[in-house]
């Protein structure tokens, strides 16, 4: 099964190739250029690198949100045109699952029994988080608390308040945004763990995974985690 995985609900944008549940190629980056550019310039090298065309693919693998809205847009819009045209499901899949999944990834095989808080930068002092609980030893998550747009000190009452006196591990590629001073007194006992930004070769893993639970959606179904409002809804709303 070729999967083609995509990420454009971060700054720092990704494309992978996987065969099944391999990576064959990713490229990424962290700059300024808008994923409305970047993602077609970023597909046409994985494309050269990795010898492949769209119609190759089985499956799309697409970060579903939470995340910016602009670039979700331009990540959903890609592959609900892709499926459309050549006819191929898509697997949407939440970023900070991602990001969540990364944490168990460096866990290998070590059995994980606590709560995994993933968040990520949304910007003007907020965050994106949820958080996650590991079923079983295959590396399936289970959502335990929605995924939402929070201020840090928020995020830390929700971590705090769901602990359930299980271990939690803080999990972000930003983690900068999260001070020690913010956490480290109302979760002395949490760790905090640093994951990389390059979300596409997870979401590719993901993907597969829900490609073999025939767990998938065309392009009509496709929908996004926006989480926030637009800016231009959220001006709309107030005037």
């Amino acid at each position: 099964m070729l999967i083609l995985a995509i990420d454009t609900s971060t700054r720092t944008g990704s494309v992978a190739l996987l065969r099944d549940n391999l990576v064959v190629d990713q490229v990424s980056g962290y700059e300024e250029t808008p994923h409305s550019t970047r993602l077609f310039r970023d597909l046409e090298l994985l494309q050269s690198r990795a010898h492949f065309s769209l119609g190759d693919v089985d499956v799309f693998a697409v970060a579903a949100g939470p995340g910016s809205f602009t670039g979700l847009r331009v990540g959903l819009t890609a592959v609900k045109a892709w499926s459309e045209v050549y006819g191929k499901p898509i697997a949407p899949v939440s970023g900070l699952e991602a990001i969540a999944a990364q944490s168990l990834s460096l866990k290998g095989s070590a059995p994980v029994s606590g709560t995994i808080a993933p968040f990520v930068d949304a910007r003007r002092g907020q965050l994106f988080g949820s958080l996650y609980r590991p079923t079983g030893t295959n590396g399936s998550l289970q959502l335990i608390s929605e995924e939402s747009i929070l201020t840090v000190e928020e995020f830390v009452e929700i971590v705090k308040g769901n602990r359930d006196g299980r271990n939690t591990i803080l999990v972000s590629p930003t983690p900068e945004i999260l001070p020690a001073e913010n956490w480290k007194v109302s979760l002395p006992e949490t760790e905090i763990e640093t994951v990389s930004a390059v979300l596409a070769p997870t979401i590719g893993h993901l993907g597969f995974d829900l490609a073999l639970r025939g767990d998938l959606v065309d392009a009509l179904s496709l929908d996004a985690n926006y989480v926030r409002r637009s800016d231009a809804e959220s001006r709309w709303k107030d005037e």
